[in-house]
């Protein structure tokens, strides 16, 4: 069936397709080429492809050129800015029940129905086919895939944030890679698209395929990310591995030691800002399969770019970040604002905020209001960038492209809570963590999803969004993988959002990296800590000496006793949340049984000392 599409095809890039002795790639393409009908199609296999993107990409005006070299720009239509839950589903065989905030859809309808909405609907447009590969090259860890779109825009984000797998095809006739069909679908004059009441996001587990149409914002379009994470969780639970929506970074110690951790944080939480810490090590801001290999946990980043969120990025709190997004860099830029001389502008940058240029809403001017009346920002809060590591200078470049993975000594959960978690604690002990720090987490909407924000919403391991299997089947995997472990790893709990009563931030942006500092010397054993009902917390002195030696702050005892002061009811109360979320799902007894324990120390402490505990009460 292939052969009626040869003329569609360049020669060579014909012949690149015959090279691959893949069946089941080739029925996958006879099926979908049949369907999607495009007038020409483009192979992208070797890096000299990349170039031939990026000029589509502008010539279709997808992404507009700016004033600075390699700078580009690209505009989601207006209601086309984030994640779209409701119309992001998992599509089963039979009947199962994967939990409250999980979409599905019956397999056999869904796949009806995106049939018909990609039926011909590329027959007067360019084809783009891209082979990637999940991970370093050469690792058995990593995932081949393969992605069929008519976005140059979406093409070019992915030729920056994953490798190449071509290769990978030729050498395997192995059905196990994924999928990713999409269409951008109808477009308007500002090429964005038109029938966002047909947005369609469908993950089909079974056949480790995706399927993305009416959309171009990268959270829902860009299917080797978000839409990834969902087959490789399904992929994972059945091999024995993790697929996480986490941070992998070096901290370094003393006498040139490097200690690795993870961190999974909702978007918007300082995830990316976290990885990005100044004279540390970036190995991955957003995606990480973790697995077991002789008692150790290790972890792959299966990219080799950002897409991170441009917000509040500057350069006193951002340097390494600021330096590269305002230099001569190949970067995308996506739903920032263009000023009338050409330069990028977004919410928190250095630059004095224009009155003025063109952003996502169209032509804009200071004080503009959308048709609800809601006044439209420069920049919108969810503006991104799309980049690859290799221009930042604190990348980790051995680690990144290490087939076997790098070895994990912490793990780290962290959300945007106001009122109860405090700004580090250990956990204690890998059980204790999941459940009370991952599985607890606790996060305030952002606009990185579709919907009101500021609400307090439960988000296991920050992976809620992107679960293909019964919330209680992941926390089952996550407490058996612990007991796996032969090398211990220990699990902590942050929060960079905690306020007081009147409303202040407790601590500063930098602050984290204290935080980071304090960790890796607990998982060494080099600090003592405070037992408290929820955890292990720092002595004062050692967090004195730490501020001194990388802030060249003085850290008051008064500062202290308001960051790490235990709150006894608010932590009750997001008890009771939890239990009441989980209650609902079919999860491991151990879950309540560890929640109640907890429960019962913090009413024991709030007897014996009262609702608001500072951490020397627990040394008495």
């Amino acid at each position: 069936m292939l052969q009626k599409f040869e003329k569609r095809f360049k020669k060579d890039h014909w012949e690149k397709l015959l090279r691959i002795k893949n069946k089941e790639l080739f029925s996958f393409l006879s099926f979908y080429l049949e369907l999607l009908n495009p007038k020409e199609i483009y192979l992208v296999t070797e890096e000299k492809d990349f170039d031939y993107i990026r000029k589509k990409a502008i010539e279709r005006g997808e992404e507009i050129l700016t004033a600075i070299f390699g700078h580009t720009i690209h505009f989601d239509s207006y209601y086309d800015q984030a994640r779209d839950r409701k119309n992001t589903k998992i599509l089963l065989r039979e009947e199962e029940k994967l939990g409250e905030e999980i979409a599905v859809s019956s397999q056999k309808e869904g796949i009806e129905e995106i049939h018909s909405l990609l039926k011909d609907i590329m027959k007067d447009r360019e084809l783009y086919i891209g082979f990637y590969l999940l991970g370093p090259k050469d690792s058995p860890y990593a995932i081949p895939a393969i992605q069929l779109t008519d976005s140059p825009y979406v093409c070019h984000c992915e030729n920056l944030l994953y490798r190449l797998g071509y290769e990978n095809f030729l050498t395997s006739e192995d059905n196990r890679f994924f999928k990713f069909i999409h269409s951008q679908g109808e477009l308007d004059e500002r090429k964005t698209c038109k029938n966002l009441d047909k947005r369609r996001i469908y993950i089909d587990r079974d056949n480790l395929t995706c399927y993305s149409v009416n959309t171009q914002y990268g959270g829902n379009s860009i299917g080797l990310k978000k839409l990834a994470m969902r087959l490789a969780i399904y992929l994972g639970y059945q091999e024995d591995w993790l697929c996480e929506h986490m941070l992998i970074m070096g901290i370094n110690g003393p006498n040139g030691r490097v200690t690795y951790f993870t961190g999974a944080f909702p978007s918007y939480c300082g995830k990316t800002s976290t990885a990005m810490m100044e004279g540390e090590r970036l190995v991955g801001d957003d995606i990480a399969y973790l697995f077991i290999k002789n008692g150790e946990l290790r972890a792959i980043n299966v990219e080799k770019g950002m897409f991170g969120i441009l917000e509040g990025i500057n350069s006193e709190d951002d340097p390494i970040l600021y330096k590269v997004l305002t230099t001569p860099k190949e970067i995308i830029f996506a739903n920032a604002l263009l000023t009338k001389e050409g330069y990028i502008y977004w919410n928190g940058k250095d630059k004095e905020m224009p009155k003025e240029g063109y952003n996502f809403s169209g032509e804009w001017y200071l004080g503009k209001k959308d048709e609800k009346g809601k006044e439209i920002p420069a920049s919108h809060d969810n503006s991104r960038f799309t980049i690859e590591l290799k221009h930042f200078e604190n990348l980790d470049l051995k680690a990144l492209e290490n087939p076997e993975g790098i070895l994990i000594k912490g793990i780290v959960y962290g959300g945007r809570d106001t009122d109860t978690s405090l700004p580090v604690e250990e956990a204690f002990d890998w059980a204790h963590g999941v459940i009370t720090k991952g599985a607890a987490l606790e996060s305030e909407t952002t606009p990185a999803t579709l919907g009101e924000t500021g609400i307090k919403k439960i988000n296991p391991m920050s992976n809620l969004d992107f679960l293909s299997i019964p919330l209680g089947k992941y926390l089952k995997i996550y407490l058996e993988f612990g007991k796996k472990l032969k090398r211990e790893v220990k699990i902590f709990g942050v929060n960079y959002f905690l306020k007081d009563k009147k409303g202040n931030f407790l601590n500063e942006k930098r602050d984290k990296k204290v935080w980071y500092k304090w960790m890796e010397k607990r998982v060494h054993n080099e600090v003592k800590a405070i037992k408290i009902p929820t955890g292990y917390i720092p002595y004062y002195e050692d967090l004195r000496i730490l501020f001194k030696e990388i802030l060249n702050k003085d850290y008051s005892l008064e500062d202290y006793h308001k960051q790490f002061c235990l709150r006894v009811n608010e932590n009750l109360r997001k008890i009771e949340r939890i239990i009441k979320f989980y209650e609902k799902e079919n999860v491991p007894k151990e879950v309540f049984q560890i929640l109640e324990e907890q429960k019962e120390r913090l009413l024991k402490a709030q007897n014996k000392f009262g609702d608001y505990i500072i951490p020397e009460k627990f040394l008495t």
